[in-house]
């Protein structure tokens, strides 16, 4: 018997599920001593970041859950499984595996625009201060320390008038 089950489709950046453990599923499944609901683990098909996992676990995703009429579902990461608690085989095939995909799909591609806009504005942020150490250094190119020319004058007056007095 297979440890896993297919996985659905995916994009390298967006957080997705690769597979059911099926070695973690309830020994009974299928016979008459088979729990109503139990919890279902499923494979990440990479590791979660931070963010991601504060999201999936988060009020939104239970608030999320329990507005598309999956109230008894809640979830939990164990490192890069996703625990489904609160459900069967059944419920996720029927609608709940599709659900999650969409969910984390949504989370990693708002955390992703999110963090592109962070990089834009620090771009920008770093763009506008090298213009500015740039008009600073420029304008501080400007400054000339020469003496003016009336002082020129000045010093020439004296130098002959010192000349004469001495003379």
């Amino acid at each position: 018997m297979s440890t896993h089950t297919k996985s659905g489709r995916g994009t390298a950046d967006v957080l997705g599920l690769r597979s059911v453990l099926v070695g973690s599923l309830p020994a009974g499944l299928m016979t008459q001593a088979a729990p109503e609901r139990y919890t279902v683990e499923a494979v990440f098909d990479r590791r979660p970041e931070k963010a991601e996992l504060d999201e999936i676990v988060g009020d939104d995703t239970a608030r999320l859950l329990a507005g598309a009429g999956y109230g008894s579902v809640t979830l939990t990461v164990a490192d890069r499984r996703l625990e489904i608690h609160g459900t069967t085989l059944e419920q996720l095939h029927d609608g709940l595996a599709v659900f999650l995909a969409d969910r984390l799909a949504d989370i990693s591609t708002d955390l992703r625009a999110r963090q592109a806009e962070v990089e834009t504005q620090t771009m920008d942020l770093a763009a506008r201060e090298n213009d500015r150490a740039a008009a600073v250094a420029t304008l501080a190119a400007t400054v000339s320390f020469e003496r003016s020319a009336r002082l020129d004058d000045d010093l020439v007056a004296d130098t002959h008038d010192s000349a004469a007095v001495r003379g």
